[in-house]
């Protein structure tokens, strides 16, 4: 039977310890099931073992990041036989680092979990930047608490979504109530039937999107990009895009959507090469796309014209 092991990550008072608690006390997650709690940093919220004890919660605290090894993981699991694993993870620890490494035998990643303070968040990204962006790279749920009205939270979802596509963002106001994200202010007209982008628009335009394709089914776009094309995609298929800065200069990805074409125009797609720079007119249909890993924005070439390269090669999110 596989032991499923959940990761809880984020900076020290970002909240980790009081949603360990919480979760611990839900009825429907703790079920009488036994749970390890593996404690890899002392945070404002003491722990009272007793009271995890009575919940079938065993505490062990680790001090070092190289203690964190399969053979301590594999002498935890025969020692205190779990059902399931918790680890509140160090801020300060590699996040990539714990997730290269292979789990014994039956633990199984089961979810990541990235919890942000956003009273201090950009302070951390202004100092601690690289450390942030790998703690939340790869969760499932990025949960943002301590929003308050002065609170960015589109900000924050923009430097989120680029790096990760699939994280479920959560925001919590001071008092835990759950809030929204309030309304994208896009720099273009989401309601004309032809949207015209602007270089410095691309990035937003793929952020919203990849959130929102029902919303530009049957639209048509144009905008300039780069060509990518492979072997992988269907015939007659290539990928318009962009490079984009994600976090840093080390952190530089290349986004774009499916484009299907038998366009015969200027430049047919047997003239179209990588890094070859086009200005596409384009219809978005909603379609399924196993990259996509469900539906998703599915470009159709409607024309396809020859672009000089632009001054500024890079796109943002803001």
């Amino acid at each position: 039977m596989e032991i499923p092991v959940y990761l809880v990550n984020g900076f020290l008072e970002s909240g980790k310890s009081t949603f360990v608690l919480e979760t611990m006390k839900d009825p429907e997650f703790t079920d009488s099931v036994r749970t390890l709690l593996l404690v890899c940093e002392e945070g404002e919220v003491e722990y009272d073992e007793a009271m995890l004890a009575k919940l079938k919660v065993d505490v062990v605290v680790v001090e070092d990041q190289d203690k964190l090894n399969e053979e301590f993981l594999k002498h935890c699991y025969e020692l205190y036989k779990p059902q399931r694993v918790m680890i509140e993870y160090n801020g300060m620890w590699d996040t990539e680092e714990f997730l290269e490494m292979e789990l014994p035998e039956p633990l199984v990643m089961a979810q990541i979990i990235t919890l942000i303070d956003a009273s201090t968040y950009q302070n951390y990204m202004s100092n601690f930047k690289s450390i942030m962006i790998s703690q939340f790279k790869y969760s499932d749920t990025v949960i943002v608490n301590r929003c308050d009205e002065s609170t960015d939270k589109i900000a924050i979802r923009r430097t989120i979504k680029p790096v990760n596509r699939k994280a479920e963002i959560v925001y919590e106001s001071v008092d835990g109530v759950t809030t929204d994200a309030g309304e994208e202010v896009l720099p273009f007209d989401i309601t004309a039937d032809h949207i015209d982008l602007c270089d410095d628009d691309y990035g937003l335009w793929y952020l919203h999107a990849m959130d929102n394709p029902k919303m530009y089914q049957g639209k048509t776009i144009t905008f300039r990009a780069m060509v990518y094309k492979t072997e992988r995609f269907p015939k007659g298929a290539f990928v318009p895009g962009r490079f984009a800065m994600t976090c840093c200069a080390d952190d530089i990805a290349f986004i774009g959507f499916l484009c299907k074409t038998d366009y015969a125009g200027p430049v047919a797609i047997d003239q179209l090469k990588n890094r070859m720079w086009i200005t596409l007119t384009a219809q978005v249909r909603v379609e399924y796309y196993k990259e996509y890993h469900g539906k998703g924005p599915v470009l159709y070439a409607k024309k396809i014209e020859m672009a000089e390269e632009p001054q500024e090669k890079l796109v943002y999110f803001n």
